[in-house]
């Protein structure tokens, strides 16, 4: 599998045994597969890794932002609004105990916090991952109408009179911005569809 085999030779380059990275990669699918998620998993991962493998000659750290793949939506409750943050601080004390540098654990926080905003960054990684995180904005019209119904199943504990004004008011931000992707590559890819599909959504929120 492509998460596992990338996971394993990340965490080889760190000196550390086959049993940490059981535990590790363990940990990471018990997280990805709970319950109540049905775009947030697994899947999502992998999608995000085959975009961003095809930019990864323009990456500067490549190690710091497969780390923050892995772990930048480790925790999610949908009735909490500060699952980056706990995101970013539970990748802290992994990379911790993993003896990564402190300037790329630093990084790697930073990258995980960047997408509670997806705000143009003066980091090109973070402009990079941001961009592959939000893919799924921009691909063919059925494949972006399952994301919008996984979405609403993991909000499926807010009835619609509070679901479809909070949805409505994101799919505003996202296209009230002026790119929606920061890089080049990914603008030139998806910005034109994820516009098409987001307007529909708008026009159709359930």
């Amino acid at each position: 599998m492509l998460l596992t085999d990338h996971f394993k030779s990340l965490l080889k380059s760190f000196n550390v045994t086959q049993s940490t990275i059981d535990t590790l990669w363990g940990e990471i699918e018990t997280h990805y597969s709970e319950g109540h998620r049905y775009y947030h998993t697994l899947e999502h991962l992998d999608n995000v890794l085959k975009e961003l493998i095809e930019v990864k000659d323009s990456i500067e750290d490549w190690e710091v932002l497969l780390f923050s793949l892995f772990y930048h939506d480790i925790i999610y409750d949908t009735q909490k609004s500060n699952n980056e943050l706990k995101s970013a601080e539970f990748a802290e004390k992994r990379l911790q105990t993993l003896r990564v540098p402190k300037e790329k654990i630093e990084k790697c926080k930073a990258v995980i916090l960047a997408t509670s905003s997806h705000e143009l960054s003066d980091d090109h990684d973070i402009n990079c991952f941001l961009d592959v995180d939000l893919s799924v904005l921009g691909r063919a019209r059925e494949v972006y109408e399952k994301y919008s119904e996984d979405i609403r199943k993991e909000y499926s504990n807010y009835p619609d009179l509070l679901y479809r004004p909070g949805r409505k008011k994101i799919l505003t931000h996202f296209l009230g911005m002026d790119r929606i992707f920061k890089t080049k590559y990914f603008s030139e890819k998806f910005e034109v569809q994820a516009r098409k599909n987001l307007q529909w959504e708008l026009e159709n929120v359930k």
